[in-house]
């Protein structure tokens, strides 16, 4: 496997962590509109800026730092595969990166078309998704920050040891 340069892999984690840190906070100011309007704010003018924030921001910014980040996983040490927390990190930004791309970003694009037509069930969704995918953000940076549970099984490299002796 390939490694990088000590200079390449801070300027890889720089990205990452630029685009992560975007996602987050326009995760935020999603989970933010969405809250104004279920407190009284005007959907016909929050949702269609929701909607600018989903297309132009958030699903970007969240294929991005799942692109970098495997670049980094691939390109570091850590390995993509090696480490529990790298996996699960892995399977939780991939799982986002899907609903953001086939779901959320569609709901955000016909929430601002439609505006104070949007039915109450699809405005709750517009408060629960980023509510949800900010703790899975959260979670995912405390997996990074304390690398919890060591390296996978079939990771380990197994060395060589003498063979034992039977008495």
């Amino acid at each position: 496997m390939p490694r990088i340069p000590p200079t390449a892999r801070k300027a890889l984690l720089t990205l990452h962590l630029v685009t992560s840190l975007g996602w987050l906070g326009a995760d935020l100011v999603l989970l933010t509109l969405g809250i104004a309007v279920q407190r009284g704010a005007d959907p016909a003018v929050f949702y269609p800026v929701g909607a600018v924030v989903g297309t132009v921001l958030f699903a970007p910014l969240s294929v991005l730092a799942w692109l970098i980040g495997v670049v980094s996983a691939l390109l570091t040490p850590w390995g993509l595969l090696r480490y529990r927390w790298v996996l699960v990190k892995l399977v939780i930004t991939t799982v986002m990166v899907g609903l953001v791309l086939f779901l959320l970003t569609p709901n955000l694009r016909h929430a601002g078309a439609l505006g104070s037509a949007l039915p109450a069930r699809d405005r709750a969704d517009l408060v629960i998704a980023p509510a949800v995918s900010t703790t899975l953000m959260i979670i995912a940076t405390v997996l990074s920050t304390y690398k919890p549970w060591g390296r996978r099984q079939a990771a380990r490299t197994t060395t060589p040891t003498a063979p034992t002796r039977r008495p």
